[in-house]
C-alpha cells in the first residue's frame, strides 16, 4: 500500500502511524525491533544530515536490508527536506514519501517551491509532506504561531500535497515547559482540509495529549530527539561503567533504550 493511502485510511479511520528518524545501524534496528514486537507499522525516517551523514544510497540500503530482515511494513521518507536537488534524488532513488520544508520563506514561496516538488513526485507516485505555520527548530524560540484552517485548506488545494505538518504548539528538540497542543485546532484544521495532519515534535508530549490529537485528526507522528537522547545518555553511562572497546558489547545497551521507547510510543498510538 502506498503511504499515502495508508495514511488518507488513517485520517477516516482515527489511528496515526508512528515516524522515526534513524541516524545509523543501531537505531534503525532498535525502531524495527519495536514495531516487529508489537506488530506495529512505521515510516522510517531520515534527515538530510543523516542522508550526508550516512551517504543517500547507504541510507536507502540499510533501511531496504533492515526491512527484510525484520519483515516489518514500513516506509522510507525524507524529513525537512529544504535542499530541492537532494528531495529529488530521494524521490528517483525510490524513497516512499519526502518532505519539502519551505515554512521558514513567505507563504507565496511556500507554495510556489512546494508545488514544485509536487509536479515532480506525480511521476512516482509517492507521498509529498509539506509544512506551514512555526513549528519552531532545535535552538529556535518555541513562539507559537499557530496554522489556521483556511489558509491550510488554501495551501493544499494551491500545491496538491497529500500530508501537511501543522503548528499547533508542538516544537522540535526539548521543551522549556510541558507542552500544551491545540486538540480543537487540530480538528479545525482536519474538516477543513482533506490531506493526512502531520504532529512534528512529539518528544516530550505526554502521552495523553498525543491520544486526543490523534482522534482529533492526526495520521502521523514525528519522533526524532527522544531517539537520539535515549541512544547517546544510555550509551554514556554504559561507558562511564566499562572499559570494554568492543561495540558490539557496548552498542546493544543503549539500542534496547531505544527498543523500549519506541514500544511506549507505538504502544501509545495503537491503543487509539
Amino acid at each position: 500500500m502506498r503511504l499515502q493511502d495508508k495514511l488518507a485510511e488513517n485520517k477516516k479511520e482515527g489511528k496515526a502511524l508512528l515516524a522515526t528518524n534513524f541516524y545509523n545501524f543501531e537505531t534503525l534496528s532498535a525502531v524495527l525491533a519495536a514495531a516487529q514486537s508489537t506488530g506495529s507499522e512505521v515510516i522510517l525516517q531520515v534527515s538530510e544530515s543523516s542522508v550526508h551523514y550516512m551517504g543517500l544510497k547507504i541510507a536507502k540500503s540499510l533501511a531496504d536490508s533492515a526491512l527484510e530482515q525484520y519483515g516489518v511494513t514500513a516506509w522510507l521518507h525524507l524529513d525537512h527536506g529544504q535542499d530541492l536537488n537532494l528531495i529529488k534524488r530521494c524521490i528517483d532513488i525510490g524513497f516512499d514519501s519526502v518532505m519539502i520544508d519551505a515554512s521558514e520563506k513567505s507563504y507565496e514561496e511556500n507554495v510556489r517551491i512546494t508545488r514544485e516538488i509536487v509536479r515532480y513526485a506525480d511521476n512516482y507516485d509517492i507521498n509529498v509532506e509539506a509544512e506551514l505555520g512555526y513549528i519552531s527548530k532545535l535552538g529556535q524560540d518555541q513562539k507559537m504561531i499557530y496554522t489556521q484552517p483556511q489558509e491550510a485548506k488554501a495551501f493544499v488545494e494551491a500545491t496538491g500535497i497529500t500530508a501537511l505538518a501543522v503548528a499547533v504548539g508542538s516544537a522540535h528538540g526539548f521543551y522549556k515547559e510541558v507542552p500544551r497542543l491545540q486538540i480543537d485546532l487540530i480538528g479545525k484544521i482536519n474538516t477543513a482540509t482533506p490531506v493526512a495532519l502531520v504532529l512534528h515534535g512529539s518528544s516530550g508530549i505526554p502521552n495523553d495529549q498525543l491520544q486526543a490529537a490523534i482522534k482529533k485528526g492526526i495520521t502521523k507522528i514525528n519522533l526524532a530527539t527522544e531517539i537520539k537522547n535515549n541512544f547517546m545518555k544510555s550509551l554514556q553511562q554504559v561507558l562511564n561503567e566499562t572499559d570494554n572497546i568492543d561495540l558490539r558489547k557496548v552498542f546493544p545497551k543503549a539500542t534496547a533504550q531505544v527498543t523500549a521507547l519506541v514500544s511506549d510510543k507505538l504502544q501509545t498510538i495503537n491503543s487509539i
